[in-house]
C-alpha cells in the first residue's frame, strides 16, 4: 500500500523597501499579509479530504468485519467490535485499522494482474480514493491539508486539482509497472505530485525569490526525507517517485507565473503590452509538456502490453525497498 506522505505548503512575500518581484520564502512556509486579496477560497482540497473519509466509511459498511471478516471467533475477532460492521479486522490482518484486502480489491486497489490481464484500468484512478485504514487516512488528509490548501489558494482549484489527480494517476502507472505482486491503495503520489509541483514553481518563478537557497533547500529535504521512509517496507515508494516526477512536470505548465513588469502595466492606461512570461518559462514549459506526454504514452503501453519494468532493471527494486538484518522485502 502507498505510504508515508510528504509535507509542504505555498507562495511569496514582498521584502520590505525592496520592489514586489523581490520574495522572501514561498508562502509554503510563511504567511503574507499583502498578498491575500489575491488569494482563491479553497474547496477542492476540503471536498478531497471529505471524499475520502466518505469512501472508506463505505469500505468499510460493505466490509463487515462481524460477518465476513471476523474468522472463528466472529465479532469477538474484529477489532474495535462495538462498531459492529464499521468495525476493523483484526490487528494481525490489518494493523491500520482497515479493512481487508479482499475488500479493497473489490472497491478498485491497484493489482498488477487485473489492471493488465484483465484490462481494469479504472483501477489506476480508484486507488488514489481508498486507503488501508483510517491511520493512513489520517496520514494522508493531514499531509493533503499541509500542502494543498495554501497551494489552493494560491493558484486556484482548477490547477491543484489536475495536478493531484494527474499526479496521483502517474505514481500508479509507475508503481504497476515495477510491483507486481499484491496490492496498493492511498493518494502517497497525488501528494508527492504536490510537493514536485511546489518545486518546479519555485525554480519556474525563480527571479521572484530572494531566498532561494533557503526555499529551495527546504523542500529538498522534505522530498529526501520522504524518499528514504520509501525504502521501509510496506511503503510503495515507486508511487512517490512517478507523482512526484508528474507533478514537478506539471508545475512548469500549470504554476507559471507572469513577469512582475507585465502585472503592473495591467493596471496602468496606455502602456505598451510586453511579453507576459519570460523565455526560459516558456521553454521550460514546452519541455515539461513534451516529458509529460511522452512519458506518459511510453509508460500505459509498456503496462498494457504487461511489461514488467522490474525485469529490466535488476536494482530498482532497492528504489522501492532495501533489506536489512531487521526486515526483508517480501516481493
Amino acid at each position: 500500500m502507498a505510504g508515508e506522505d510528504p509535507k509542504g505548503g505555498g507562495a511569496g512575500e514582498r521584502a520590505g523597501g525592496k520592489r514586489g518581484e523581490e520574495m522572501v520564502l514561498p508562502q509554503y512556509f510563511y504567511d503574507v499579509p499583502d498578498m491575500e486579496e489575491r488569494e482563491c477560497t479553497a474547496w477542492i482540497v476540503p471536498s478531497i479530504v471529505i471524499a475520502n473519509v466518505v469512501v472508506l466509511m463505505v469500505v468499510m459498511f460493505v466490509n463487515n468485519c462481524p460477518v465476513h471478516g471476523g474468522g472463528d471467533g466472529g465479532s469477538r475477532s474484529c477489532f474495535a467490535g462495538f462498531l459492529r460492521r464499521f468495525s476493523f479486522q483484526p490487528l494481525r490482518e490489518n494493523p491500520l485499522l482497515g479493512p481487508s484486502s479482499f475488500t479493497l480489491e473489490k472497491f478498485g486497489a491497484l493489482q498488477w494482474e487485473k489492471t493488465v490481464h484483465q484490462h481494469q484500468w479504472w483501477r489506476l484512478i480508484a486507488s488514489i480514493w481508498l486507503h488501508a485504514g483510517v491511520i493512513h487516512l489520517l496520514v494522508d488528509i493531514l499531509s493533503l491539508i499541509f500542502i494543498g490548501i495554501r497551494l489552493e489558494q494560491q493558484f486556484g482549484f482548477v490547477r491543484i486539482g489536475t495536478i493531484y489527480l494527474i499526479s496521483g494517476l502517474g505514481g500508479n502507472v509507475l508503481s504497476s509497472l515495477f510491483i507486481t505482486k499484491g496490492i496498493s491503495v492511498g493518494s502517497s503520489g497525488a501528494l508527492f505530485g504536490l510537493l514536485g509541483a511546489m518545486l518546479s514553481e519555485l525554480i519556474t518563478n525563480w527571479s521572484i525569490y530572494s531566498n532561494r537557497a533557503a526555499a529551495i533547500s527546504t523542500l529538498l529535504l522534505i522530498v529526501a526525507v520522504n524518499l528514504v521512509i520509501g525504502i521501509l517496507p510496506f511503503v510503495n515508494n515507486f508511487a512517490h517517485i512517478g507523482g512526484f516526477i508528474a507533478g514537478f512536470l506539471l508545475g512548469f505548465v500549470l504554476l507559471i507565473r507572469p513577469k512582475f513588469d507585465w502585472t503592473e502595466r495591467q493596471s496602468l492606461p496606455h502602456c505598451q503590452a510586453t511579453s507576459k512570461y519570460k523565455l526560459y518559462q516558456l521553454v521550460l514549459c514546452v519541455i515539461a509538456i513534451t516529458f509529460l506526454l511522452v512519458g506518459f504514452v511510453v509508460s500505459l503501453v509498456m503496462l498494457f502490453k504487461g511489461v514488467n519494468g522490474s525485469e529490466g532493471c535488476r536494482w530498482c527494486r532497492y528504489m522501492n525497498c532495501v533489506p536489512t538484518s531487521k526486515w526483508s522485502c517480501g516481493n
